[in-house]
C-alpha cells in the first residue's frame, strides 16, 4: 500500500492488480503506465514486467493489516474491470472490501459496461455496501458520458465521476444518482489543456443538482505551479462517509488468513 498518497482525493492506494491496456483518449498519457515502464526489466521490482497485466494475490489481504480507517483508491495502477481480470478475482477483491468495512474504498474504471454487469450480478453484495464507492472516468462526450449512464444503472450505494483528464466541454450532464464529481486537467509532458469554462460549467451543474464537487488540479506540464485554485479557492467536497472502528488485531489477522487460504484454494482449482 502507498500511504499518504499524492493523489489529492484519497489517503492511500491498494493494488491487487497491476497493469492495464489503453482503450480511450483519456488513456493517452497514462501516469501509471509511464511509472511502471520505467522499471521494466529491473529484477525483483514490483513492476519488473512493466505495465503488463498481473494479478497480485499476495496484496489481497493488505486492508486487514491497516490499523486506522483509510480512504483507499483501489487499483490506482490498473483497472479491476478490464477483460483480463477473472470474475472470481474481482469478487475476491470486492469481498475483502465488504469485510474490511472500516475503510472506504474508491473503485474507478473505464470499463463501465462490465462494471454494470457485475454489480447487477456476481458483485451485487458489494454494490450495496456504503463503504465502497464505484466510479467511472469521464474525459469527453463520446467515451465518457456513456459511462455515466452505465454507472447510473448500476445498483450502487455511492457512485462517483472522475472527470480527468477533462479534454473538452461536456455540455449538459445528467448527474441524477451521482454522489460525487472530481474534476482535473491532464499533467506531465504533452499535457492537453483544460479550459476554465469547462470546469465552471461542471461546478455549476454540481451545485444545481446537489453533487459534492472536488477540483483536483489545473494540470499542465508544471502541475505544481498551476495549482488547484478555482476562482481563488479550493474545492475539497466529499460524499458523507460511514466511519467504523478497526477491530482487534487478532480478529483482522483471522480474516486475512481465511481470505488468503480461500484464494489459494481457488488458484489451485483453476490453475
Amino acid at each position: 500500500m502507498s500511504l499518504n498518497s499524492h493523489i489529492e482525493w484519497t489517503d492511500a492506494t491498494w493494488n491487487p492488480v497491476r497493469g492495464c491496456v489503453k482503450i480511450s483518449p483519456g488513456c493517452k498519457h497514462c501516469y501509471a503506465e509511464t511509472f511502471a515502464e520505467r522499471f521494466r526489466g529491473v529484477k525483483g521490482h514490483p513492476y519488473e514486467q512493466g505495465f503488463d497485466l498481473r494479478l497480485v494475490p499476495e496484496k489481497l489481504t493488505e486492508p486487514f493489516g491497516w490499523r486506522s480507517p483509510k480512504l483507499v483508491f483501489v487499483n490506482s495502477m490498473s483497472d479491476l474491470f478490464q477483460t483480463g481480470v477473472p470474475d472470481e478475482y474481482a469478487e475476491a477483491v470486492s469481498r475483502v472490501m465488504a469485510t474490511a468495512n472500516w475503510h472506504t474504498y474508491q473503485v474507478l474504471t473505464k470499463r463501465s459496461e462490465r462494471l454494470l454487469q457485475l454489480l447487477k450480478g456476481r458483485l451485487r453484495f458489494a454494490a450495496e455496501q456504503e463503504n465502497i464507492w464505484w466510479g467511472v472516468s469521464v474525459e469527453d462526450r463520446k467515451h465518457g458520458l456513456p459511462r455515466v449512464d452505465h454507472l447510473r444503472q448500476a445498483p450502487a450505494k455511492v457512485r462517483f465521476l472522475s472527470i480527468e483528464p477533462l479534454l473538452e466541454d461536456l455540455g449538459e450532464i445528467n448527474l441524477s444518482g451521482i454522489t460525487w464529481a472530481i474534476v482535473g486537467g491532464e499533467s506531465g509532458p504533452g499535457a492537453r489543456p483544460m479550459k476554465r469554462e469547462w470546469v465552471v460549467s461542471i461546478r455549476k451543474q454540481c451545485r444545481m443538482q446537489g453533487v459534492p464537487f472536488f477540483f483536483k488540479q489545473w494540470g499542465g506540464v508544471r502541475k505544481a505551479k498551476n495549482g488547484r485554485l478555482l476562482d481563488g479557492r479550493t474545492y475539497d467536497e466529499y460524499p458523507e462517509r460511514v466511519l467504523r472502528a478497526v477491530p482487534e488485531r487478532a480478529e483482522c489477522l483471522a480474516w486475512a488468513e481465511e481470505f488468503g487460504k480461500g484464494f489459494q484454494d481457488w488458484a489451485l482449482a483453476v490453475g
